[in-house]
């Protein structure tokens, strides 16, 4: 395929049987003649058959692998040949950012067959959406959140705009399908059936998960056992299935091992790895991921005061002031940006040198997003420098950089019995319908569970509390809905998920992004400084009422900090590798002398006392007796709540080891893990905990605590620490 064009210079290379002559031939004039590309991917090649065949699909591979293309050429070809009128594909991404970055390019392969691509979320002008409701484009791109407000919303007829829809893509899926907006997006997809009375091809598009095929099937929603979908990967197709979930999933080998140049090491603080970075590779365009945004700004002012030209992004900063960085850093070359996993899907920001981690990401999945961002160049590879700052994120990293190793990546696993998400779907459907039959408001879902007849209990607790009002066999929005989430057209409805509350912040009219209440009121010497967007800012006036806080410039100084929304707390899987590190494996990356110095040193003086080859430890130091299980945070909560006449009722659990009773003896121990047997419990749940969960006041109390408790557990990994022997150090015999 020497130039990657037929005797016609009107397509790539390939005879008659080729699978390229079922894309429209004008898709492949532009191809060849408009992108210049010699061929298509092998992925993009595999995509053509199934999903023009109709086919539900998971398209995988690594960030920058061409999935978008894999989808839309094969989507617009069937819209030509079979004639799809009116909005007949959706595109749906989980960030506004990622939309923005992609609209221009959808709409140009629409262009390319005389469509048209548009785009509609949170912050598209009310001008816009009004033109897409009266000149339907053929390819809408959107959020869930998004097209949940169209369904309810007085000012779009859904029907005549959604009514038309035939496919829909899911950009990321994987960072749907892990998260509560997964549901939410399965939801609303069954709803939008019931709109356009038919079947919706669904197709994911995704970096490498470890269970493919599990997600297809959840993908594919509550028809999964008769439609037929396919994996697809760039050089595997997987064959095609009905009902994937009764399917296992490919062998690992074949899955394309990992790939890319790696280099650990341990600086031992932040103000070193800035240090470093500002002396390392200059000339070069480096993105620095770091896993707070508090990490960011300190990082990003470490590196300005450096004189190093630097960018930031993070979820806190303002849109136009993100958007302006990223800008920014794309048309640059000697220059740094410095994020939070908000860079790590695939927004495009330009031809990157190298990817720089501080301390390690939670996940080897999240660390295949980032690693792909490098080595798009012909003649370059992927490339990731960790500069960890501590003994324990030295630890980690090592411990992921060994299972990434071994190709082994994290199932996406769905968070369980989401039933704040039931209740928020019971209000929004109401909404959309205006009113529901109280026999048959399950078939909203298609018996999609958990939104069929087993959520009773939740619409008997909404009626008897006022969110739902009944009336002859019909259910409507009852007067608590409308004082709870009524504000503007119930667009609290819409947002699947929440964030601890933030302030504003503003130096003149320019916002600069948010900051947590926290930063504002704790007492601290001195004027009052913030550190936002890598600048230092003195306070000038807080607006209490109205969550403003105005600011000046300052030279330096500042505190950035903000509240974790989520459950801290690592892996069964990752803190086990990290466990076989310190037992003395290496991963096969390059170690700089000072990573092999602290993990030698650690090996030394922590391993004898927390880890050993053929047992958990239980150790004791004074009255401090700890079980080292290197089981992960959910394991060890799960094993606290099942071992209470053991453990220390006090602790919040690590994610290596528990704390036990400082009067336990080798009988006790032994009388605590019979009685345990097989019965696992739930983790003890603190009630502010439920807070964080939205739609939990639309929920009995003890189904909101349950719901929580059930996203603390890991029974999986607690199981497999209690099948294993243990060592009682200090305290007598092993157990």
């Amino acid at each position: 395929m020497a130039d990657g064009r037929s005797a016609a210079g009107e397509r790539p290379a390939g005879g008659g049987d080729d699978v390229l002559d079922r894309l429209d031939p004008v898709v492949l004039h532009h191809v060849v003649n408009t992108l210049g590309w010699p061929d298509l991917r092998p992925l993009q090649r595999a995509a053509i058959n199934p999903l023009m065949d109709g086919e539900d699909a998971v398209l995988l591979a690594p960030t920058a692998g061409g999935k978008t293309e894999a989808a839309c050429f094969p989507l617009l070809s069937a819209m030509a040949e079979q004639r799809w009128t009116a909005t007949s594909v959706l595109y749906l991404c989980p960030l506004k950012a990622l939309l923005n970055n992609l609209a221009g390019r959808v709409d140009t392969y629409a262009q390319w067959l005389g469509r048209r691509a548009a785009l509609w979320h949170g912050d598209t002008k009310e001008s816009q959406r009004q033109r897409i409701r009266t000149e339907a484009p053929d390819v809408l791109l959107t959020t869930p959140e998004s097209l949940e407000a169209m369904l309810i919303g007085v000012k779009t007829d859904h029907a005549r705009l959604l009514g038309s829809v035939r496919a829909v893509v899911i950009d990321e899926v994987h960072a749907f399908a892990g998260d509560d907006r997964g549901w939410h997006l399965l939801a609303v997809l069954e709803r939008l059936e019931r709109v356009t009375r038919r079947p919706i091809q669904r197709i994911g598009l995704s970096a490498t998960v470890g269970n493919p095929q599990q997600l297809l099937h959840w993908l594919q929603g509550a028809s999964a056992e008769s439609r037929t979908g396919r994996v697809v990967a760039p050089g595997v197709t997987l064959p095609a299935t009905r009902g994937a979930g009764d399917v296992k999933d490919a062998p690992t080998e074949q899955v394309p091992r990992p790939a890319g140049e790696v280099e650990l090491d341990y600086v031992g603080s932040l103000d070193n790895a800035a240090k470093l970075i500002a002396a390392l590779h200059r000339g070069e365009k480096r993105l620095v991921f770091c896993d707070s945004r508090a990490q960011v700004e300190q990082l990003g002012a470490a590196l300005r005061a450096r004189e190093v030209t630097v960018f930031l992004s993070h979820a806190s900063l303002s849109v136009d002031e993100r958007t302006r960085s990223e800008q920014a850093f794309a048309e640059a070359r000697d220059c740094v940006i410095v994020s939070t996993s908000t860079l790590e899907l695939g927004i495009d920001v330009g031809d990157l040198d190298r990817v720089v981690q501080i301390d390690s990401p939670a996940s080897v999945a999240s660390f295949l997003q980032r690693i792909g961002r490098t080595g798009r160049r012909s003649g370059t590879v992927r490339n990731c420098l960790f500069l960890t700052t501590r003994k324990d994120t030295l630890l980690q990293a090592a411990g992921l950089l060994l299972l990434w190793s071994r190709g082994w990546v994290e199932p996406v696993v769905p968070p369980p019995e989401p039933r704040h998400l039931v209740a928020q779907q019971l209000l929004a459907v109401t909404l959309q319908q205006h009113k529901l039959g109280d026999q048959l408001w399950d078939r909203q879902w298609n018996g999609l569970a958990p939104f069929d007849r087993s959520a009773a209990p939740i619409l008997r607790f909404l009626t008897e509390e006022g969110f739902l009002d009944s009336d002859g066999g019909m259910l409507f929005v009852g007067p608590e809905a409308e004082r709870r989430f009524g504000k503007r057209h119930f667009i609290e409805l819409t947002a699947s998920f929440t964030a601890p509350p933030q302030f504003t912040v503003l130096s003149g009219r320019t916002e600069i992004g948010r900051t947590d209440p926290s930063v504002l009121t704790e007492e601290r010497p001195g004027p009052r400084r913030l550190l936002l967007g890598g600048r230092s800012w003195q306070v000038t006036y807080i607006d209490w009422l109205r969550k403003r806080v105005f600011v000046e410039p300052a030279d330096s100084g500042g505190i950035a900090k903000w509240m974790n929304g989520g459950v801290a707390g690592l892996s069964f899987a990752l803190t086990r590798a990290m466990r076989e590190v310190l037992l003395g494996t290496d991963p096969p990356v390059t170690l700089t002398r000072r990573a092999e110095g602290c993990l030698a040193a650690q090996r030394q003086s922590d391993a004898p006392a927390t880890v050993h080859p053929g047992s958990t430890l239980i150790t004791r130091v004074g009255a401090d007796v700890r079980w080292w299980t290197w089981a992960g945070y959910r394991a060890n909560a799960t094993l606290g709540a099942t071992l209470q006449s053991a453990t220390d009722p006090l602790q919040r659990p690590s994610d290596c080891w528990l704390r036990l009773r400082e009067d336990l003896t080798p009988a006790a121990w032994r009388a605590a893990r019979r009685s345990a047997g097989e019965n696992l419990v739930l983790p003890d749940v603190d009630r502010r905990a439920v807070r964080g969960l939205k739609f939990a006041a639309a929920l009995p109390e003890r189904l909101a605590v349950a719901t929580v408790a059930a996203r603390l557990a890991d029974f999986d990994g607690a199981e497999t620490v209690l099948s294993e022997h243990v060592r009682l150090v200090d305290l007598g015999a092993a157990g």
